[in-house]
């Protein structure tokens, strides 16, 4: 896929598997929500390890004490995968190999979490609504203190769509 196609398949995709490398050795896998923010917002890194070659990161938010979040305190990478497709010719997706940061500010971590459910909160494929209710932003501010952000900088990426393949395979 190209930059552009990356870019417009996660922005219609909703659930990411995120990879760690757990402490037995075998691979944590866990679904996660996310969003993409542009490189350098909240991190103040820069443009290195986009997403699709425009500037994007991806960011998800977990439990501080999950399993993921300890895997990534002894080893900071991770490997996302977002997939779609039911039948071989429709099969498409994108791996990434990333280095994780995690954020623990409380403000940091409840401001991802309204814009992970502003996204959630519209059908797919939608923008995001502009107003959470006061429930769900009550919720989200009392879960923040026990979450954490990660922001995943890709190092490498990989891509298949095999509905280009035009029934050659």
């Amino acid at each position: 896929m190209s930059d552009s196609e990356v870019r417009e398949f996660l922005a219609l995709e909703r659930v990411l598997t995120c990879a760690t490398n757990g402490v037995r050795g075998w691979p944590h896998l866990m679904p996660l929500w996310f969003v993409t923010r542009p490189a350098g917002e909240g991190d103040g890194a820069g443009n290195e390890g986009d997403v699709a070659g425009g500037g994007e990161h991806i960011w998800a938010w977990t439990y501080a004490a999950s399993q993921k979040v300890r895997n990534l305190e002894r080893d900071t990478r991770a490997t996302l995968q977002v997939e779609a497709g039911e039948s071989y010719e429709e099969l498409r997706g994108v791996m990434f190999e990333c280095d994780v940061r995690v954020y623990r500010e409380t403000a940091d971590v409840a401001a991802l979490g309204r814009e992970i459910f502003k996204r959630y909160a519209s059908p797919r494929g939608a923008p995001p609504v502009s107003e959470l209710p006061e429930p769900v932003l009550s919720m989200i501010d009392a879960q923040a203190a026990k979450r954490v952000a990660m922001e995943f900088v890709q190092r490498r990426r990989a891509t298949w769509d095999h509905r280009k393949l035009g029934g050659v395979y």
